[in-house]
């Protein structure tokens, strides 16, 4: 028996524009007939040439339907052109810029493919370069730095410079449990001392009060983790406890008590900055020993977990941030094994629905911790298997126990910004691989990223200085420093996407990356000046405000090497139709409007303008820091490296 061969005809149908309609005929020799769903009825085509060309075969098919979806965007079948079908636009609409749509089951196919192709959850990393060939660094904020003296960390990315001491952290290796005032845990105790030595250098409890008072002012705004009022309500417990029976406590609480006087230590302005150093870091000492009294490498509460989270943040604060990664290692193994990544209606069903919200916003705090820490340091993320949903963390209003409504929306905004860079920066720039692999991909997450912003509360996309200093002087100075932490959050990443590179296709857009980096760093400049001593605390905000300058300092010297080689002015891609900069094949050729007339780009434009000026403000800001008796090492060599980008 002969068999049936398939031939492809393309066919364009009515309403259905130019995609292709595939009709199978029977091959000449065989002996039967091949039924179409799309001709309806049961009809068939018989494998008779000459029905096959009749006048009634003809009618047939024209009146035959579609027996496959169309795949492409309404647009493009409309206008019969070509189709990527990228979500959540095609490239064809990108450039029409027209709205682009697609039939339900077009986005329910998409979905799956996609879904199926993701299964594996692997980033592919650089491919190998011919010897000789110079590698280039595939993100703008990214360059600038001796790549020898990085590249064995694991990645070339000037973040990960942060593991190897200065600029970025304190000279020499530290052990997380180290013996010695130079490492980050000094050993004060002895061997049988137990949990009653650590309770026993509590200070007095007007003094733990004040302490307790200054965490809840500074760090909770920034990091709500703990329940103001459950927490009040046990430690005003443990104190009324008589000494012995204080003895018994929970040694995860008792830690969890520690950290957070150490983190209110470093915020007190009354005393003196070594007192407050030694004081600070006394009282951390006394929560790591209080946590290896609870054996919390071996069990996990939501309070050891909570300590550790703050003991983490200290540790970055005191400027020993490889040591606050490791730490944070460990906090992230207690995490998973407590399935805290999991959704507590599945592992807990029966819990209060307090104690399922408890566990959502201790997961966030450790999403949030992880997401941002490898950001900085451009190492991978770690926090990326969890089915807990940022909309199941609503407020609940009947408890007696609700939360700050303000608090609620900042964390589901953190929250959902966290989700977002772990699964498009993270991993990427963890391998310097590049961001955005192809004009459509970088749209797209432009896009994503601001409708993340766009979902954030009308509160904390307002943030003029003149505004927020009002807000601080009727009182809502937890907004404020909300709003300044997640805006920073924001804009910084979108600097990163913006400054990504992928050769030859997509270049760094500098405009945009300039306007990012910009609004991302005056965060830092307003808080500075409404919280000047805070601001010389958080180092994560210090250290981001400076890579920030670091990129606009990168990208400005590569534009002015580029106008000084008298680059060729054209356009590309149709990107600098406003005037727009481009810089393309990391840093080999420059794009601008009509900017290369006498005095310069950095002299005759605004934006370039306003850009050194963000340097220099920085540079000032780091030099106040590095003079008198508050100075800080870390801040003179960021201004020696500032300074350079400005030569």
């Amino acid at each position: 028996m002969g068999g049936i061969k398939h031939k492809r005809r393309r066919s364009t149908m009515i309403g259905n524009g130019a995609d292709e309609s595939v009709i199978l005929v029977a091959g000449s020799g065989g002996a039967g007939s091949v039924s179409s769903s799309g001709l309806g009825g049961g009809n068939s085509v018989d494998n008779d040439s000459s029905e096959t060309g009749s006048p009634t075969a003809e009618h047939h098919k024209k009146k035959q339907k579609r027996n496959k979806p169309t795949l492409s965007c309404h647009e493009c079948v409309q206008r019969k052109t070509k189709c990527d079908r990228g979500r959540p636009q095609c490239l064809a609409c990108i450039k029409r810029q027209t709205e682009c749509k697609y039939m339900h089951v077009a986005n329910v196919l998409e979905e799956t493919n996609r879904t199926s192709a993701n299964e594996r959850r692997m980033t592919k990393g650089p491919k190998k370069k011919a010897e000789g060939i110079k590698a280039s660094i595939p993100n703008a904020a990214d360059r600038g730095f001796d790549v020898n003296r990085l590249k064995a960390l694991g990645s070339v990315s000037t973040s990960t410079g942060l593991l190897s001491n200065v600029p970025y952290s304190s000279p020499g290796s530290s052990n997380v449990f180290g013996i010695g005032s130079e490492h980050p845990f000094a050993n004060y105790w002895t061997c049988d001392g137990g949990l009653p030595e650590v309770i026993g250098v509590l200070p007095d409890k007007l003094q733990a009060d004040i302490l307790l008072t200054r965490y809840f002012e500074c760090v909770d705004p920034v990091y709500p983790m703990l329940h103001r009022q459950t927490f009040y309500a046990d430690y005003e417990h443990f104190w009324s406890l008589h000494p012995q029976e204080r003895n018994g406590s929970d040694a995860s609480f008792v830690a969890l008590i520690c950290v957070m006087l150490a983190l209110g230590t470093q915020f007190v302005t009354s005393t003196s900055p070594p007192e407050r150093k030694q004081t600070a870091e006394f009282y951390a000492s006394a929560s790591n020993q209080a946590l290896r009294m609870s054996s919390y490498l071996s069990t996990a509460s939501i309070r050891s977990v909570q300590a550790m989270v703050l003991i983490t943040y200290f540790l970055i604060n005191d400027n020993h941030a490889s040591d606050g990664w490791a730490f944070a290692g460990i906090l992230m193994r207690q995490a998973y094994a407590m399935g805290l990544h999991r959704d507590p209606n599945i592992v807990v069903p029966d819990a209060s629905p307090f104690e399922k919200q408890q566990r959502r916003k201790v997961w966030q705090a450790v999403l949030l911790q992880d997401t941002f820490l490898t950001v900085l340091l451009s190492l991978p993320p770690t926090a990326t298997h969890t089915d807990v949903s940022v909309d199941d963390l609503v407020e609940d209003d009947s408890s007696i126990a609700s939360d700050d409504p303000t608090d609620v929306a900042y964390l589901r905004g953190s929250w959902t910004l966290a989700n977002l860079v772990q699964e498009t920066i993270c991993s990427p720039r963890s391998l310097d691989v590049p961001i955005c692999t192809t004009v459509r991909h970088k749209s797209k997450l432009v896009s994503d990223y601001r409708a993340v912003y766009r979902s954030f509360p009308g509160t904390f996309r307002y943030w003029e200085f003149d505004g927020l200093k009002e807000m601080c002087n009727n009182g809502n100075k937890r907004v404020v420093r909300q709003t300044l932490f997640l805006s920073s959050n924001y804009y910084h990443n979108l600097m990163l996407v913006h400054a990504s590179e992928s050769l030859p296709d997509v270049p760094v857009n500098v405009r945009m990356t300039l306007e990012a980096a910009h609004e991302a760093i005056n965060a830092f400049f307003v808080y500075v000046k409404l919280f000047e001593a805070e601001a010389r605390v958080w180092w994560v905000f210090c250290h981001r405000a400076f890579l920030e300058a670091l990129c606009i300092g990168n990208v400005l010297r590569e534009v002015v090497r580029r106008e000084r080689a008298g680059v060729k002015v054209e356009p590309v891609d149709g990107e600098n139709v406003n005037g727009d900069v481009v810089v393309v094949g990391g840093g080999q050729g420059v794009v601008d409007g009509d900017k290369g007339a006498e005095g310069g780009i950095w002299e005759k434009d605004p934006l370039f303008v306003r850009a050194k000026d963000d340097i220099v403000k920085m540079i000032e800001i780091m030099q106040s820091m590095s003079q008198g008796e508050q100075a800080s090492e870390t801040a003179r060599t960021r201004v020696q490296v500032l300074s350079e980008l400005l030569i």
